[in-house]
């Protein structure tokens, strides 16, 4: 059986290579929180099994995450709560350390003489920034591993790619390389006493979280089983449709899978191999596989390479310079952070989609560009609105902090990964939306009667 050595050594970044202190192999659980179909794990279980060593799973627990409150972590626990029933069956410890990890990992490290540390790519700058901490903590040797890019994020790129026709002959020429099937990961043979398999109290874990202001959903189940049969229900009733109806907020044309790539509780190489094998039209695979696999990639690569995804200084130097030139062009409407959250501007369509958010935790794709780009319409800064709508998707969306929130904002603000348009008040060159524009699309006001009609929701 091959190893991910020999399968794909381009996703392993060996970080550090430090002493065998004759411990446990650890795999840090980051990004990708689900058993099956985990680069990361299987390369922890090769190295276990080749030096004949335990293999426990960690995972870091931070109850005040910046921009995330118990709708997130309600979903993340619950996934995290079928990883260690499916790890306990493969005789592998799963372990909550509560704490961030800089502070705890460390010292658990060192307590079970922790000797290889794996963990998942991720390019967040308080991912990496954690990464740096816990190596500079540690003894043994850290390896970190790119299982959420079908082809690993510094593979296909060492620089930030303009725009997605930069980055797709590039994803395109690599893909039959790692577009491969997964080893399968085994029971593991050797245990040790000095690491604890109980299961953990995950009430008092829910309850220990600091953010409960905003309701967890009940109209999507979290975790690896759940988005399985999310995915291959929309293979099944969905994808044979999805050019056609993905962009009318009043159909059931997405696959809503968002979340569950988010918390890794499916592996987007898994989802692109099911959708290869899909019988359908290929111009329907071909859509949605660039949507899963050149845009998702192309925002990781955006949020790897710009330290500033999140900032005005992450912008295209014309995008700046075009809002730079429209700072002080007279805004009709002006709104506050209040009135943006509680969905009481001027624009119907706007205020629906908000509570659409709100409510469901996740707004239709489309509308999403629409409601960033009039956040900076009526905000009085690019920064401002950058603010404002990093805060809102953060706080209500199940997929917020993840790069493709990041990019998408800063696409719609910024003009990253665009080009320059016909100049217009306050947005310069960045490309414009309107409520006219929706409207030719799709049935504004049914999707309005479905959001803001309190007695329906």
């Amino acid at each position: 059986m091959k190893t991910i050595h020999q399968i794909a050594p381009q996703r392993i970044r060996l970080v550090k290579k430090g002493n065998d202190t004759g411990g446990p192999v650890v795999y840090w659980m980051t990004r990708e929180q689900r058993v099956a179909d985990n680069w990361a794990l299987l390369l922890a279980q090769n190295i276990a099994v080749e030096h004949k060593r335990a293999l426990v799973v960690v995972f870091c627990l931070v109850p005040d995450y910046p921009g995330a409150n118990i709708r997130h972590y309600g979903f993340m626990l619950k996934g995290l709560q079928e990883v260690e029933q499916k790890l306990q069956k493969l005789k592998i410890p799963f372990v909550l350390l509560q704490g961030t990890p800089p502070e705890i990992l460390p010292g658990y490290l060192a307590k079970i003489k922790g000797a290889f540390l794996v963990t998942d790519f991720d390019p967040l700058k308080i991912k990496r920034s954690w990464q740096q901490a816990v190596v500079a903590g540690m003894e043994g040797s850290f390896y970190v591993v790119d299982g959420h890019n079908i082809v690993p994020c510094w593979h296909a790129s060492p620089k930030q790619e303009y725009a997605a026709y930069t980055l797709r002959p590039k994803i395109n020429k690599l893909l039959p390389e790692f577009l491969c099937n997964f080893p399968t990961l085994v029971p593991h043979p050797v245990g040790s006493k000095k690491v604890s398999a109980a299961s953990g109290d995950w009430h008092k874990v829910y309850n220990s979280v600091a953010d409960h202001s905003v309701q967890e959903v009940d109209w999507l189940i979290p975790g690896e089983k759940a988005a399985n049969e999310s995915i291959r229900g929309f293979l099944k009733n969905g994808l044979q449709t999805y050019n056609e109806k993905r962009n009318d907020p009043n159909l059931d044309g997405q696959s809503n899978i968002s979340p569950y790539l988010h918390f890794g509780h499916i592996a987007p190489q898994r989802v692109a191999l099911l959708v290869s094998e899909a019988r359908v039209q290929a111009e329907e695979k071909e859509a949605f596989l660039e949507e899963l696999i050149v845009r998702r990639e192309l925002a990781d690569n955006f949020c790897f390479y710009n330290e500033n995804y999140d900032r005005f200084e992450g912008f295209p130097e014309w995008a700046r310079k075009t809002l730079d030139a429209h700072r002080s062009d007279r805004r009709e409407y002006k709104y506050s952070l209040d009135t943006f959250e509680h969905c009481k501007t001027h624009d119907e369509l706007w205020n629906a989609a908000q509570r659409q958010m709100m409510e469901r935790g996740k707004m239709h794709g489309y509308l999403r560009m629409y409601w960033a780009k009039k956040i900076l319409e009526w905000s009085a800064s690019p920064e401002a609105a950058i603010k404002t709508a990093l805060y809102l998707n953060d706080r209500y969306e199940l997929d917020g902090r993840d790069p493709n929130g990041f990019a998408g904002i800063a696409w719609s603000i910024g003009g990253v990964h665009d080009r320059a348009w016909q100049e217009r008040p306050i947005l310069g060159k960045v490309r414009y939306m309107s409520y006219a524009g929706c409207a030719r699309k799709f049935d504004v006001k049914q999707y309005v009667a479905r959001w803001l009609d309190t007695q329906s929701n």
